[in-house]
């Protein structure tokens, strides 16, 4: 039987757009490709085994502050985000930021008390931890696309190129190809699971950055499409609805207490990458649980996972999800990189605003593991309880999910699952 591998993407796509400049602008060609040819990225250092804990302990706390927030924004459907993205997105953007747009930026991200620098190589190496990978396949891709003759700061650009390997090229944003040749790298680093992020360039827009990363992998053990039934699916809304439901028996890192049961699912023999499952109990909701989700509690959780024999059921879904974050990121502190005080002079001598940033994901779960890809783009204007018997876990209501990297803790993926149809 031929086996479908996992596949989770994520695509961060960050727009920058200014005036129309003339040519004797300061421009440093030096660094950019001026042809549809990007330029190779500089190599990675050869290892990178220590990760600036500051960095690590900030992405979790951005990730479930980015998150609690998207849910207030958009509470009443399946929701799925990818916070890695977002960040990585916000991080290249916040190499071009200074003053009180810089200190926002730090504070929403967590990055205060870090220099640029140790934040740079802290991402470096994380990348590459990421990457070294020997059950599934983890990509990581960056890109600069530039309008012809915009002008950029030489250490922004260096430093997207040294720590974050990013291929910089300069395009005709007037020439209709432009937006093909962008889609086109896009298509090819997520392997044609996102084949189009760009519609349109406006006259306006100068500088396309674009983070993808690519995931490829099958579950640990996976599950009998044979056991795959149809079962009662209990909404919120008190309906009730048929879906199938996949299931396994046997030992699972599985924690329980008084408000939820939460199994982790893992992904390739070294078991680096897992699916955590969160079901708030029959006696609590969804919305319960989510009150007392935080970076704080995802550690204590974490440390009390613990193997055990149990049965699982976990119903199949495929979902497609959208969100403008401008609201949620303004709500959490990042106001100025929106407004006309923002202060984007590390970048460019221009004066440039952040338009809009959006963010879209796909997921699939199924007997044979994940499908997932996210894509965020920002546009820049000018201007435990002990168990002794074996569980029994049956996922049949709302649920919370997340998918994370063990080894640095990184949370690639999460979200609420209200109705997997």
């Amino acid at each position: 039987m031929n086996r479908q591998k996992i596949a989770i993407l994520l695509v961060s796509f960050v727009i920058i757009a200014g005036w129309l400049i003339s040519q004797n602008k300061f421009h440093p060609l030096n660094t950019v490709n001026n042809s549809n040819t990007s330029i190779p990225a500089n190599a990675m250092t050869s290892s990178a085994e220590k990760i600036d804990r500051g960095l690590l302990n900030a992405n979790t706390k951005f990730a479930f502050k980015l998150f609690s927030q998207t849910l207030q924004e958009d509470n009443e459907q399946n929701v799925f985000i990818s916070p890695t993205s977002v960040a990585i997105a916000l991080t290249l953007l916040y190499n071009g930021a200074a003053g009180e747009t810089q200190q926002q930026m730090a504070e929403v991200l967590g990055l205060q008390g870090l220099q640029l620098a140790e934040i740079n190589d802290a991402y470096q190496q994380l990348q590459e931890i990421l990457e070294n990978q020997s059950e599934v396949e983890l990509s990581i891709a960056n890109s600069l696309w530039l309008k012809k003759g915009f002008p950029l700061e030489s250490k922004f650009l260096e430093n997207n190129q040294k720590y974050y390997q990013a291929e910089v090229t300069e395009l005709d944003f007037n020439n209709p190809n432009a937006k093909t040749t962008i889609n086109n790298w896009v298509s090819k680093e997520t392997k044609g699971k996102i084949e189009k992020i760009i519609d349109s360039i406006s006259p306006e827009n100068v500088l396309f950055l674009i983070n993808a990363i690519y995931f490829k992998g099958t579950w640990t053990t996976e599950f009998e499409p044979k056991l795959t039934k149809e079962q009662p699916f209990f909404l919120d809304n008190g309906e009730t609805i048929n879906h199938p439901l996949m299931s396994q028996q046997g030992e699972k890192m599985y924690y329980e207490n008084d408000e939820f049961q939460a199994v982790s699912l893992p992904y390739g023999k070294d078991k680096r990458l897992s699916m955590y499952i969160f079901l708030p109990k029959e006696n609590s909701n969804i919305n319960s649980f989510l009150e007392n989700l935080s970076s704080e509690n995802w550690q204590v959780w974490q440390e009390n996972f613990k193997q055990q024999e149990g049965f699982l059921s976990l119903p199949k879904f495929k979902l497609e999800y959208e969100i403008s974050l401008n609201k949620t990121l303004q709500a959490i502190g990042m106001t100025e990189i929106f407004s006309k005080k923002a202060n984007f002079k590390n970048m460019t001598p221009e004066k440039v605003a952040v338009d809009e940033v959006k963010h879209k994901t796909f997921v699939e779960v199924n007997e044979e593991g994940t499908e997932a890809a996210a894509v965020t783009s920002i546009g820049i204007r000018v201007t435990s309880m002990p168990i002794n018997q074996p569980f029994r876990m049956i996922v049949n209501r709302p649920f919370f999910y997340a998918i994370q990297d063990n080894k640095t803790g990184t949370i690639l993926f999460m979200g609420q699952m209200l109705d997997p149809r």
